[in-house]
C-alpha cells in the first residue's frame, strides 16, 4: 500500500463488506457503505472522551472502528442514522443540538437509534 492509499484510509476508511449471513437475515443491512477506520471515528471518539466512537454514520456511509465486532446490533443502530439522515435535511444540526442539549444516551436520535435495534433484534433495550 502506497503513502497516498495509506492516507486516505486513514482519512475515510477502506471499504468492508458486511458478512453474507447478516445480509441475509437483515436485508437493509445491504443499503449503506461500510468503512473500516478513518477520520471520523476517531473524531466521534474525541467528542465521547474516548480514542474512538465503536461507529458513525454520515448520510449513507457507516464508519466502523478498527477494532469495532460487526454485529446486527450496531449495524442496525447505525442503519437506523442513514434512516434518520435521509427523513430530516437538518438532521446533522438537530442531533448535534440534541447531544449539547441532553448529553448522547439522552439524545432522542440515539434512543431511537437503540429502540429501532432492539425491535429488530427482538430484543429489550435496558438504556432506554
Amino acid at each position: 500500500m502506497g503513502a497516498g492509499s495509506r492516507f486516505v484510509a486513514a482519512m475515510i476508511g477502506r471499504k468492508i463488506d458486511i458478512p453474507r449471513e447478516m445480509i441475509d437475515r437483515y436485508p437493509d443491512l445491504a443499503t449503506p457503505t461500510y468503512r473500516r477506520g478513518g477520520l471520523p471515528v476517531r473524531i466521534a471518539g474525541m467528542v465521547l472522551g474516548a480514542n474512538t466512537a465503536a461507529a458513525i454514520t454520515l448520510w449513507k456511509t457507516v464508519f466502523v472502528a478498527p477494532t469495532t465486532r460487526l454485529d446486527a446490533e450496531l449495524l442496525l443502530h447505525e442503519l437506523r442514522h442513514v434512516h434518520q439522515f435521509l427523513e430530516h435535511r437538518a438532521f446533522p444540526v438537530s442531533y448535534l443540538w440534541q447531544s449539547i442539549r441532553y448529553g448522547y444516551k439522552r439524545n432522542a436520535y440515539e434512543v431511537d437509534a437503540r429502540r429501532y435495534s432492539a425491535s429488530r433484534l427482538d430484543t429489550v433495550d435496558k438504556d432506554l
